[in-house]
Parts: structure tokens; C-alpha cells; sequence
């Protein structure tokens, strides 16, 4: 009896969640004990965050953070703040750029596209900048003993802006190690980097959008002013965006592999050794980490 081979999206789903765990596992293993520590305490924090939101009600909640919000949208600098936090949390190793841009549209409704975008923008060319500024010696370095690497940096320089913008709005690497990932490959220059980060808009949009709608919900005003019709069309909004940011996302970390791998002029050799140094890339290689070959080198 013969079984049968899986399906390419099931081929490429477990791939994405097997990446995925790989990564956490990996980062997990090499934090001090301090760090694992935390780590734990974190997980107790999230489980008595949850029991609190349980115990207190989401709907209370909700109508503390749209009140929150609503302060911010109504302070004359409300919009600078945001866009602070958006361009503070797009360098290495913080996190938050996701939670940011749903903010944007809980906070300013579609107004906040505007924000969550220039943002965005100012903030991954100031990661590029300064990241090239600094640490372009120990790039050299660092790369000089990487072959994997050095593949990368070949396939994108055989490919060019097509192939940046298709790991751009690639889900993985996340966005604020994107934005050092692309500072780490040398033949990517800036105005190409500015022009990729352009496609992330939609991602942008749809973000916010989420967000207009959660406040719309979170409201009790608003929300006792609604017909049934309304708040359910409000939550397949909410649903439906979350679901297609989950599929799109798939779809094209799917399509940035299957197209590197399969790369017309380049060795095959070339191609799976730059799919892996993109899969294998973290905050700790290469313009992130100090070890002592490099001190030495």
C-alpha cells in the first residue's frame, strides 16, 4: 500500500510551522539562564493576563483601551507619539510593529494608514542607515566566511529589486529583522530597500482597517447603536482580515522560496544554499552579534 505524498500546500504549511518552531527553539537554547527565566515568568504573566481579562470582563476591558485611544487621537501630538513608537520598535531586537499599525486604525480609524505607513518608512531607513553605518566592517567580515551568505548576497545581485521586494513582504524574517537583514546584504542599496518597503503598504492597510473595526466594537456607545447586522458584518471584518493576513502571508513566504530555489542562471547549489541563509537568519547574525572569530579576525 502506497501513501500518498502531501499536497504543496500542506508541503509548504508544515514547513513554515517547522521554521517557525525551529527558530523559537533555537533562540530559546541560547538565552542566559536570566533570559529563560524571564521567558518562563513571561508565560505566567500571559496566563494571569488571561484569567484577569476573564475575571473583568473583555467588554470592560475593550472599553478601557477605546477610551485610552481616544485620549490619544485627541492630543494636538497623538500622531507623533505613535509615530515614535512605530520608528523606536522598527530596530532590533524590539517588537511590537504589528500591534503598533492596529493601533493606528483603533486610535485614528483609516486616518491612521498615514501614520502606521510614514512610520514604517522612516523608521526601516533609519534601521538600513545606521545599521550600514556601523557595522559595514564586521559585515565584511562576517561574510567573507559565510558561503551561504555569500550566496544570498549573489542571488540578489543577479536578481535585483524584483526578487528584494518579494522577500520584503515576505512574513519571515519578521519586520524589525528584515530591516537588519536587508542592511546585512550589501548589494541591496537604499533606494531599492525604500521602494521594496512601499509593497508592505497593503499589509499596512488591512492592519488598520482591523483596527478601525475593533474600536467600532469596543465602544459601548457605539456598539448599542448598532443592529445585529452591523456588528456581525463589523466581526467577519475582524475575522476576515486576520484570515487573509494569515493566508496571504503563507503565500508568500511559499513563493520566495519556490522562487529562489528554482532561480534560472544560477547554480542549484547557489539557490538552496540562499534559501537557507534566508530561513537560517536571526537577530544574531550578522550585523546583531559580537563573537570572538570576528574579535580575533
Amino acid at each position: 500500500m502506497t501513501t500518498k505524498a502531501p499536497s504543496g500546500w500542506a508541503a509548504s504549511s508544515s514547513q513554515l510551522i517547522k521554521l517557525t518552531l525551529k527558530t523559537v527553539l533555537h533562540r530559546y537554547r541560547n538565552f542566559h539562564v536570566y533570559g529563560k527565566v524571564f521567558i518562563w515568568l513571561l508565560m505566567v504573566f500571559y496566563l494571569c493576563l488571561g484569567a484577569f481579562v476573564v475575571v473583568v470582563s473583555p467588554s470592560r476591558i475593550a472599553q478601557f483601551l477605546y477610551d485610552q485611544a481616544s485620549r490619544l487621537s485627541h492630543m494636538r501630538l497623538g500622531w507623533l507619539i505613535l509615530t515614535g513608537a512605530i520608528v523606536g520598535v522598527s530596530f532590533p531586537p524590539l517588537i511590537g510593529h504589528s500591534t503598533l499599525l492596529t493601533l493606528c486604525g483603533f486610535a485614528f480609524g483609516m486616518k491612521g494608514f498615514a501614520i502606521g505607513a510614514g512610520g514604517s518608512l522612516v523608521g526601516s531607513a533609519l534601521v538600513f542607515v545606521l545599521l550600514r553605518l556601523c557595522f559595514s566592517s564586521r559585515l565584511r567580515k562576517w561574510s567573507s566566511h559565510n558561503e551561504k551568505w555569500q550566496a544570498l548576497e549573489s542571488v540578489v545581485r543577479a536578481k535585483g529589486l524584483p526578487l528584494i521586494i518579494l522577500i520584503r513582504v515576505s512574513p519571515f524574517p519578521p519586520w524589525v529583522y528584515s530591516n537588519s537583514l536587508f542592511a546585512s546584504i550589501e548589494a541591496v542599496s537604499l533606494w531599492q530597500f525604500v521602494i521594496a518597503t512601499c509593497f508592505i503598504f497593503p499589509k499596512i492597510l488591512l492592519l488598520v482597517v482591523i483596527g478601525s473595526r475593533m474600536a467600532a466594537l469596543s465602544d459601548g456607545d457605539s456598539r448599542n447603536h448598532m443592529d445585529t447586522h452591523t456588528k456581525v458584518m463589523n466581526g467577519l471584518l475582524i475575522g476576515g482580515g486576520i484570515i487573509v493576513a494569515i493566508f496571504t502571508s503563507w503565500l508568500v513566504y511559499t513563493l520566495v522560496q519556490n522562487h529562489i530555489r528554482q532561480l534560472e542562471d544560477i547554480s542549484p547549489e547557489v539557490d538552496r544554499m540562499a534559501a537557507e541563509a534566508l530561513e537560517e537568519y536571526d537577530e544574531e547574525a550578522p550585523l546583531l552579534h559580537s563573537n570572538e572569530a570576528d574579535d580575533q579576525a
